[in-house]
């Protein structure tokens, strides 16, 4: 298979930014994006264009940046917006289980960094997602002492809400929910980290000031406001449910009428 790539090229965080298109043949369709973009790189490479050589008149700007980790689909590091969509045209999928067999042999594929303010780009179609691991920190977590948890047994739940709370659990913080939603809220993000405490025992200690310390920083870190319309949730690669906002919405209300 072969491709037309139209890529966001970016120095830096100041830099303006722009489309390079690139073409690429000999894909198998079995290929996984990443793997297409690791082909693109070594091809890249072996003509000679490497950042120090654009100065001395390359043509190109070098390997693309992008990043990723696990490559299985549970980290969330290998966020790419893949012709408009978050992570590409399949469903329930993070980029790196894209394959190239979902595109038509030839076409062109436009790849985009995460948009949002609360995302700026570090360098091409890398950005910087820290502003989860902050609302992570402002609340996400529960008190425990390690070495002395309970054996699970002693703690009875529910089977219906072990489940629930393990659905909201299986968010990877890709930030899809952000990129895709038009107001760049992260509220899908907040609400399943919330929930997924929220609905679990351990988890009522902090209850009353988890979901205001996250919500805040949320709203200080630059995020925007959730308007409903479920974008987040269509696009979401581990179609977490735009209900874990509604329990966000009930946790928060409680506990500023505890205050």
């Amino acid at each position: 298979m072969e491709f037309n790539l139209k890529i966001w090229r970016q120095k830096n965080a100041k830099d303006k930014g722009h489309f390079e298109t690139y073409h690429i043949s000999g894909i198998e369709e079995d290929a996984s994006f990443l793997e297409m973009l690791d082909i693109l790189n070594e091809q890249l490479i072996r003509e000679g264009c490497d950042p120090v050589a654009v100065d001395k008149g390359c043509k190109s700007s070098g390997p693309v940046s992008f990043d990723h980790d696990c490559r299985e689909g549970i980290c969330g590091a290998c966020s790419l917006y893949i012709d408009g969509r978050a992570h590409g045209p399949d469903e329930h999928v993070t980029t790196c289980q894209l394959f190239m067999r979902h595109f038509k042999n030839g076409a062109t594929i436009t790849v985009e960094p995460w948009r949002s303010a609360a995302f700026p780009v570090i360098k091409d179609l890398v950005v910087d997602r820290s502003a989860f691991d902050k609302i992570l920190q402002a609340g996400g977590f529960i008190s425990v002492r390690t070495g002395s948890a309970q054996d699970a047994n002693n703690i009875l739940i529910s089977h219906d809400r072990a489940e629930e709370s393990m659905d909201a659990a299986a968010c990877v913080g890709c930030g899809a929910c952000v990129a895709t939603c038009k107001n760049g809220s992260a509220m899908l993000f907040v609400a399943a980290r919330v929930s997924s405490l929220a609905l679990l025992p351990q988890g009522r200690l902090e209850a009353q000031k988890r979901a205001k310390n996250m919500v805040a920083k949320m709203d200080e870190l630059g995020f925007g406001n959730c308007t409903n319309t479920r974008a987040c949730e269509m696009e979401c690669p581990k179609g977490i449910s735009v209900a874990h906002i509604a329990r966000l919405n009930r946790e928060f209300l409680k506990a500023k009428f505890s205050e």
